[in-house]
């Protein structure tokens, strides 16, 4: 068990279908993110959606606005479509704590290879549930 999250494991996504959507600013950090997601995926009608984004603290309060209503839009299309959603936005105060979060020049971790388990994660629960494996 790790303090930071759980201990990772493996799911067949065999014939799951994820969609990654991601945003056009921070580019550079955003280009790998969206690499390492679909290095751990499949494609098609979607069992999962990765949404990748990267915002970074200006001197305003635009930073506060966009990640709140982003994270509040992306819980809400999870509800209502029953689709799981990864939240895959890196919320950082500089540009350097985003590309170590992207994996950028061998420093820090890719996260878009932890988004991607999630979602493979996430469409096989959800297939299991839908097929009564799961009770809830």
């Amino acid at each position: 068990m790790s303090l930071k999250g759980p201990t990772p494991q493996q799911h067949d996504g065999t014939g799951l279908r994820v969609a990654i959507v991601h945003a056009r600013w921070n580019s550079t950090v955003i280009e790998p993110l969206v690499s390492g997601a679909k290095a751990k995926l499949l494609t098609g009608k979607f069992d999962a959606v990765i949404a990748v984004g990267v915002l970074i603290k200006g001197e305003t309060m635009h930073f506060e606005y966009i990640s709140e209503a982003a994270v509040h839009g992306l819980m809400r299309v999870q509800l209502d479509t029953g689709v799981p959603v990864i939240l895959g936005i890196l919320t950082v105060l500089t540009e350097e704590q985003a590309k170590a979060r992207a994996g950028i020049d061998g420093k820090g971790h890719n996260h878009g290879e932890d988004w991607g388990s999630a979602a493979v994660e996430m469409g096989v629960k959800r297939q299991e549930w839908a097929a009564g494996k799961i009770e809830g």
